[in-house]
């Protein structure tokens, strides 16, 4: 008799929507958090100081301005920006007083002691709000009686400023790195619960190496480059180990990085002895919070350079295929030649190397080391990769993906900040996110007959 074949069934979607249908969720977010934070806000800090001073008019006597604001960065960069911009027309500021409303009002009466009259008073909204400027002629009547000039209030989505913009990036940097390594490991059908106690590991042991054995405070470049350098080598050397014990002994991925985790987290707090290490030089910021192109933070250059690397590792070359095809069929991928015990301890040691290129982010971000760094970042990441469409089956997913899936835990946490949800609810709202995510997955697992 001639058996029947059962027709294989196929997704309905086109490949792009099943790998990319994700990008719809996240520009759908955008869209729903900016509608929700669309309110009100006035430009801060230097992007405020041309509008400022362009409503300061030239005439033939020379305008006498005073620049007052709070002791903060935005408003030292709105009172040096718009002092540049003055300087550019002939004037020059009669005063410039940041500080709270005592150290300003004493600024204000030593300047009344000159008895030349002010015309133009710049500042903040909420400096402009103090019972001491709004009395101003009554407390300082021989200043005159100036014109308050402050940043216009504009209505525009807060979670599109900038400078939120950028904290969403920050904020994602280290959990994205994480996710990278995670893509490799769970493409293969494994998974890694370690990654998490390694970016402490990490941080720990990179500040450590800085302040016992390379200057401390004074540590150069140089020094900063190999204490990174060693802390993300000893994290890939864990993560090796990691890979041998479940290619060599057949341990389960999960009982090994569960281990390992607390192997991590332990190795952590004996080095830092349990205490955070902050001997740092000024210059170990440079990686998480320095600017480089166009503004763009460091941190989130090297986000996008490796996440590019390993785009290309996937898509371009025998090993990333090989990848896929382990997490696919491994018996298939071993009898058609691949050499399925490499590529899994190249993938759980790639995984650890990534998490400790993560601590060292985060120790920069921080100046610091601690042993609590990293806590729950590992269930951040995994999220982060099954959002993207990557399955937790194996053998299926993008790296660019992923970069999806960590945008989109980013916005739905900072989104559900600005409009002041509760961190109880953001974390069922997280892990119903989580849940959708995967239950999608089966979904079209179905659909496509695996």
């Amino acid at each position: 008799m001639t058996a029947h074949r059962q027709p294989v069934r196929r997704s309905v979607l086109p490949a792009w929507a099943e790998d990319f249908g994700m990008v719809g969720v996240l520009l759908l977010l955008v869209v729903w958090f900016s509608w929700a934070t669309w309110r009100d806000s006035a430009p801060t800090g230097a992007a405020a100081a041309g509008a400022l001073a362009a409503r300061i008019p030239a005439s033939a006597t020379a305008p006498r301005v005073v620049v007052v604001g709070r002791d903060i960065a935005e408003d030292h960069a709105l009172a040096d920006e718009v002092g540049v911009l003055l300087k550019v027309r002939g004037i020059t500021p009669a005063g410039v007083f940041l500080g709270d409303p005592r150290s300003v009002r004493t600024g204000l009466e030593s300047l009344a002691s000159t008895g030349a009259p002010l015309t133009h008073l710049v500042t903040t909204p909420e400096c402009a709000a103090w019972t001491l400027l709004q009395e101003f002629t009554n407390r300082f009547p021989r200043l005159g009686n100036p014109e308050i000039v402050q940043p216009v209030a504009e209505r525009w989505p807060v979670f599109l400023t900038r400078q939120n913009l950028l904290n969403v990036a920050n904020q994602i940097t280290v959990v994205a790195i994480l996710a990278v390594g995670l893509t490799f490991v769970i493409l293969t059908g494994g998974i890694d619960l370690s990654v998490g106690s390694l970016v402490a590991l990490s941080a720990v042991v990179a500040a450590w190496l800085v302040r016992e054995k390379l200057g401390g405070v004074n540590a150069g470049a140089g020094a900063l480059v190999f204490a990174a350098l060693s802390a993300i080598t000893l994290c890939g050397v864990i993560g090796l180990g990691s890979g041998v014990l479940i290619v060599a002994f057949r341990i389960p991925p999960f009982i090994t990085t569960l281990a390992v985790m607390q192997v991590g987290a332990g190795l952590a707090f004996l080095v830092a002895r349990g205490q955070s290490i902050y001997e740092l030089p000024e210059a170990s910021t440079w990686l998480g919070r320095g600017t480089g192109w166009f503004g763009m933070p460091h941190a989130v250059l090297l986000l996008f350079a490796v996440f590019l690397a390993a785009h290309f590792l996937m898509g371009r070359t025998v090993l990333g295929r090989h990848v896929y095809a382990v997490g696919g069929n491994e018996a298939a991928a071993r009898l058609s030649g691949v050499q399925v015990g490499r590529v899994i301890v190249f993938a759980y040691a790639t995984s650890a190397a990534l998490a400790g290129l993560g601590g060292v982010v985060l120790a920069s971000q921080l100046r610091s080391g601690a042993p609590t760094y990293g806590l729950s970042y590992e269930l951040y990441a995994i999220a982060a990769v099954v959002v993207g469409g990557t399955s937790l089956q194996g053998g299926r997913g993008h790296v660019l993906g992923t970069l999806v899936g960590a945008l989109i835990i980013a916005v739905i946490q900072n989104g559900m900040n600005l409009t002041n949800v509760e961190s109880y609810t953001q974390k069922v709202v997280l892990g119903l996110v989580i849940l959708g995510a995967v239950l999608a997955d089966r979904w079209k697992q179905r659909l496509s007959g695996r």
